[in-house]
């Protein structure tokens, strides 16, 4: 009957306290479980369910993103930009045209350059041209521009100890901008260099816009791709060459640059914030630009144009 059960814990025994099996209050007490997480992070909540939903979207999405650039072949688009890019000989596999493209001038030209430089001619629909470009502003004209094959820093070195004349390289430290490496290939070209070095990380490639900003010289002078430029330029200065940093503040300027027709390495800093910390301390000197109060600073490519034809012309002078 109620109240003689047997049960075990059904009886309290001894002192007065809690029965056995209600969790007592020492060893045996239940644990809290503390506050109530948040709704999508019940398992089971709705909420939950669609936070779990969105993050698995976006990381799809992601993925579908990087997928897409590394599928798509890398392109110059527009009627100007393709244009430029054929005169400037940017090396070039296809040139691709939209079906129904009314000509002008500028197609007329980019077709007959193509033709002429035996550069594939595909006509293809403007749907499949948008996903080709991934949806640039096209104007029905795109130039397919296969990936820069880079050259190995120590094929600059070998190049530059052959030559005969003492070693000129250019080196660019954090330059973003693929225009502006293009210029700095231009300006490296024009006044004599061997070869340009670039890093792999944080710094722009030679990428179509580089190529057609340095205007064809990029097929004439090697550019090569280094996984850490601090290293490189040790195991350069190590070989016996300079290496000075173009930097605002600079130990000495153009019109005392005496180490000009020495066997050199000038290293060009970022657009913004010039020379890295590490670069700095690897450099035998650092050298600046005299200029006007009235302007701050010059474009990374500009000031190592002035910079590589002061070397030019103190070399010529020398009659290195």
């Amino acid at each position: 009957m109620a109240g003689n059960s047997q049960r075990r814990g059904a009886i309290r025994k001894g002192k007065k306290g809690a029965a056995v099996g209600s969790g007592g209050q020492a060893r045996r007490a239940l644990k809290p479980k503390g506050p109530t997480p948040a709704a999508t992070e019940r398992t089971g909540h709705p909420a939950a369910r669609r936070s779990a939903l969105a993050a698995k979207r976006a990381d799809n999405g992601s993925r579908v993103a990087t997928r897409r650039a590394k599928e798509l072949p890398e392109t110059v688009v527009g009627r100007n930009p393709v244009v430029e890019a054929l005169r400037a000989g940017v090396p070039a596999t296809a040139l691709y045209v939209a079906q129904g493209l009314q000509a002008d001038d500028r197609v007329t030209e980019a077709i007959q350059t193509a033709a002429g430089k035996g550069i594939a001619l595909l006509e293809i629909s403007r749907p499949e041209l948008d996903r080709l470009t991934d949806r640039a502003i096209h104007q029905g004209l795109a130039l397919q521009v296969p990936p820069y094959t880079y050259a190995h820093p120590d094929d600059l070195l070998k190049i530059a100890q052959e030559s005969g004349a003492p070693a000129l390289l250019v080196a660019v430290d954090g330059v973003t901008d693929p225009r502006n490496l293009g210029a700095i290939v231009r300006s490296a070209a024009a006044f004599g260099a061997h070869g340009v070095l670039v890093p792999e990380r944080r710094s722009a490639g030679m990428t179509a816009s580089a190529w057609r900003t340095s205007a064809g010289t990029a097929a004439r002078l090697r550019v090569a791709r280094c996984t850490n430029l601090v290293r490189t330029l040790k195991e350069w200065a190590d070989g016996g060459i300079m290496v000075v940093g173009l930097d605002a503040d600079g130990t000495i300027d153009t019109d005392s640059f005496e180490l000009a027709t020495d066997p050199l390495v000038l290293v060009v800093g970022s657009e913004g914030r010039g020379l890295a910390r590490l670069t700095r301390t690897v450099c035998d000197a650092t050298i600046s630009i005299p200029m006007s109060r009235s302007v701050e600073s010059l474009n990374a490519s500009v000031a190592a144009g002035v910079v590589l034809a002061e070397v030019a012309r103190r070399r010529r002078a020398n009659g290195v």
